[in-house]
């Protein structure tokens, strides 16, 4: 997995947390790509390191979070929590234990390497009194998210939440508003970094290629929501105003030809024709519009460029590693 995100990828990615040996094995990775000298003063890799609540740190998570504490490498100590399982029904009474739980473990941090950085973070979400099933993006996770997202500013620290939550089974409208509802409190609430953003259905039990890209399309609008009102001369547009005066119209002025082609998100999902077009097109919904897209995404991939030195290094490691457990490859 770890391999996977260094060659198939250029983006920043996560370590592993099941076991300190293999947060260990991933700190390893990344020094044989960036070098032992800059992974020690530089962050190069994240991980997330879940409390089990209510107030508990099991061992697994906390031998991994001394490991990348110790190298330098950011936590995102985030405790889990299902209200009204794993802490009050209450938004007051589960913000105060999340508090208590994410302090702890960023006071550990602190403890083992003094200014390591470390994220402040959270899963919450409520669930269902009748089944006991986890549900999302119902307001009183959203409340949840903001209050906790509030507390980690009281802190200084960056923090961690939200997505597109769902515990829908299929790409339908439970999915799309609860994924929604959810989004929408991560932007206003001022998440700094975002887990499970893409793709998520079931409660995360499974994910959707369809579901990935809707839901890339949903963040591609909220990060021009989250940049605000362009107040430049440009944004002001007082030379339109000017220009089309009284009883005019937009549609030909300099401004508006100068700005069209980027004025407004383009999403890459939605269908804005007419009825007559959009049968001819073959009448296709969000669903079948989304799966023709990442199949032309993924015949369209190009792996970044990579070090064929490294690369070997890398394999080299990873079958010293699996021959090492006589088991592993069953």
């Amino acid at each position: 997995m770890v391999y996977s995100h260094i060659k198939l990828s250029d983006k920043p990615f996560m370590g592993s947390v099941t076991a300190p040996e293999r947060a260990q094995d991933s700190v390893d990775m990344a020094k044989l790509v960036f070098g032992d000298e800059f992974v020690d003063q530089n962050v190069v890799l994240v991980n997330l390191i879940n409390a089990n609540s209510p107030l508990l740190f099991d061992g697994t998570m906390l031998g991994a979070l001394k490991v990348y504490a110790r190298e330098n490498q950011a936590c995102v100590v985030s405790p889990f929590i299902l209200s009204g399982a794993m802490s009050p029904v209450t938004v007051a009474g589960t913000l105060s234990q999340l508090l208590a739980e994410a302090m702890a473990g960023v006071a550990l941090t602190q403890i083992i390497r003094p200014g390591v950085p470390v994220i402040f973070g959270t899963f919450v979400s409520s669930i269902s009194m009748q089944s006991g099933a986890p549900t999302f993006g119902t307001p009183e996770s959203n409340l949840l998210l903001i209050g906790a997202a509030q507390l980690a500013r009281r802190l200084n620290l960056p923090f961690r939440s939200g997505g597109g939550l769902c515990g829908s089974k299929i790409t339908d409208a439970q999915s799309a508003y609860e994924s929604a509802n959810t989004l929408q409190a991560t932007i206003n609430g001022g998440v700094n970094f975002v887990l499970h953003g893409a793709g998520w259905l079931e409660g995360g039990l499974c994910s959707s290629y369809e579901k990935f890209v809707m839901d890339c399309d949903q963040l591609g609008m909220l990060e021009v929501y989250a940049k605000g009102v362009d107040l430049s001369e440009n944004g002001q547009a007082m030379d339109a105003i000017n220009e089309v005066g009284p009883g005019g119209h937009f549609l030909g002025c300099d401004h508006t030809q100068r700005n069209f082609e980027k004025a407004f998100y383009n999403s890459s999902i939605a269908d804005n024709n007419s009825l007559e077009q959009w049968e001819i097109d073959g009448s296709l919904d969000a669903t079948a519009r989304a799966n023709a897209l990442w199949k032309n995404m993924l015949a369209d991939y190009t792996a970044p460029n990579f070090d064929p030195a490294i690369d070997e290094a890398l394999c080299e490691f990873i079958a010293k590693k699996k021959a090492a457990v006589p088991d592993s490859n069953y």
